[in-house]
């Protein structure tokens, strides 16, 4: 796919999002870079190609035909296109946070920019933030995830306080730090104790006060061949997919709706929903998100997880 015609094809996701009402045809044209420079037959042919291109891999045009407009609009619902909690491996999340400070610096966000630039000057209403559907994040309120991640990426040493269990005294630990894990919600650094003169593994949430970074950056080397998701304890076989059963708020959750494997109309305004799941701390933080639209019926494990997280929230 050419350059000009993949932002293009983001250009109209972007605009389609950011709209708060349908948008026409010449709407769309005169509001996203590449098409206004193209006749009406041209445009027409283009606009028809690229709605089904996104819709064959998967983004939700929406088609709204008002009796007192002459055509149709279009619009993309953010419930429908937004997609659950992702769980990133090291590796992974490395390579899109590289992807990210291109995108920052590309064309794509200027010309993004220029197509709502152009929507509001014509006068359509737009979302104050449309690119935050298309960022990556990282989901973690532990305080010590940035310097720990920017002290791995710098291959520095770090020294914190930490509480290794309940009830036990606060210790200071210097680390040569590997590599920053998420294991079932929960966030992990690995690397050598040089007060254990050991490989230890550290969780983010029983660090206490600030990671202070010691010495200068290049001092530590990662072990060829160290395995992270061992050392944190990643089980090696899959885990075992169960089902569990909501109760959903009607007209609300239309995402989790869709991968759903069956929804019954229920009564006082809420519907039965039964959806796979195999990790529940991985369930919860998307259920948890959800708030007032979503109740855990069962598995007992996956209902005390939600509570779980939305106990955290509070406090």
């Amino acid at each position: 796919m050419s350059r000009r015609k993949t932002e293009r094809l983001l250009n109209l996701v972007i605009c389609l999002l950011a709209t708060r009402r349908p948008l026409s045809a010449e709407q769309i044209r005169h509001a996203v870079p590449g098409y206004d420079r193209d006749g009406d037959e041209a445009f027409q042919r283009m606009f028809e190609r690229d709605k089904n291109e996104l819709r064959e891999i998967g983004i939700p045009i929406e088609v709204h035909r008002d009796p007192w407009e002459d055509e149709p609009g279009y619009r993309i619902q953010r419930e429908a296109y937004e997609l659950p909690e992702i769980t990133l491996e090291p590796d992974e999340a490395a390579v899109l946070g590289l992807a990210a400070q291109v995108w920052q610096r590309a064309s794509l966000a200027e010309a993004a920019s220029g197509a709502l630039l152009k929507l509001r000057a014509g006068g359509v209403a737009t979302d104050a933030g449309p690119g935050e559907a298309l960022e990556l994040r990282v989901d973690t309120r532990d305080p010590s995830f940035p310097p720990l991640w920017e002290a791995v990426r710098d291959r520095r040493v770090v020294r914190f306080d930490y509480r290794p269990a309940a009830g036990e005294s606060v210790r200071t630990r210097t680390v040569e730090p590997w590599g920053v894990i998420s294991r079932r919600g929960r966030w992990y650094v690995a690397g050598f104790d040089r007060d254990r003169q050991a490989p230890r593994v550290f969780r983010l949430s029983r660090i206490s006060g600030q990671v202070a970074a010691v010495g200068r950056p290049g001092a530590v080397e990662v072990p060829e061949g160290v395995d992270l998701r061992s050392m944190v304890g990643f089980p090696e076989e899959a885990m075992e997919e169960r089902t569990a059963v909501l109760k959903v708020r009607q007209g609300a959750c239309e995402g989790l709706r869709q991968v759903a494997r069956s929804v019954r109309e229920g009564e006082d305004g809420w519907d039965m929903v039964e959806l796979v799941f195999a990790d529940p701390e991985r369930l919860a933080g998307w259920i948890a998100s959800l708030g007032a639209g979503v109740v855990v019926l069962g598995p007992p494990d996956a209902r005390e997880a939600v509570i779980a997280r939305l106990k955290g929230a509070l406090a």
